[in-house]
């Protein structure tokens, strides 16, 4: 079923109201992919919690009758939380949006929920019948520190180069390439990018 221009002109402008102030959550990077307006591709830096420090790349992918029904979310990298099924990185929106209303719900909500997700008070309120990974809402509930071991572990493999840099890496597998890209650079090129950016290096000093 292809997308009516009606849906193509919905999301085109979901995508423009994300410049607005706090629609798009901080931390948080999200691109149309090049091949498909209907495909959006996005980067969330996770700064507090459980998963603090995690770097996760996630997609949005539009039904073609959109806004009727809501996006699809999937992780493309891997993490233990009991919103994502494991096997293939699907994100559960109905704890927020039960049910979808498509003249009252927009996309910057869904990413404002992805963000709340990973966070204590929302962790809190998610029911198991809701948890694509139950084993995660069961240590959530049964041993906070096993369950914050295995957040700190995903937030650390988010990190690792092989994660981070590689197309390939097994995590993907069936998932798709990511629009957005990392590649590791080398000392020089970071110097050039900082002084571009008018950064100064960080120099320690003796006292």
């Amino acid at each position: 079923m292809l997308a009516s221009a009606v849906t193509k002109t919905a999301v085109s402008l979901e995508y423009a109201s994300l410049r607005h102030r706090g629609h798009c959550p901080l931390g948080m990077y999200v691109t149309p992919s090049l091949d498909n307006l209907l495909v959006w591709d996005g980067v969330f830096f996770v700064h507090q919690g459980y998963y603090t420090d995690a770097i996760l790349k996630f997609r949005l992918t539009f039904p073609p009758d959109y806004p009727e029904r809501p996006p699809k979310v999937t992780f493309m990298t891997d993490v233990f939380h009991p919103l994502i099924s494991q096997q293939d990185g699907t994100f559960n929106l109905s704890p927020r949006f039960r049910p979808w209303r498509p003249k009252e719900h927009h996309i910057f909500d869904v990413l404002h929920w992805i963000k709340a997700s990973f966070k204590k008070h929302a962790l809190d309120g998610i029911k198991e019948e809701d948890c694509f990974n139950r084993e995660a809402f069961r240590l959530y509930h049964d041993s906070t520190s096993s369950f914050a071991a295995l957040a700190t572990q995903s937030s650390m493999l988010s990190q690792s180069p092989s994660t981070l840099f590689d197309n390939d890496h097994p995590s993907t597998i069936g998932r798709g390439r990511h629009t957005m890209t990392f590649r590791e650079l080398k000392p020089e090129q970071v110097s050039a990018l900082q002084e571009r950016a008018g950064l100064q290096k960080w120099e320690e000093t003796s006292t």
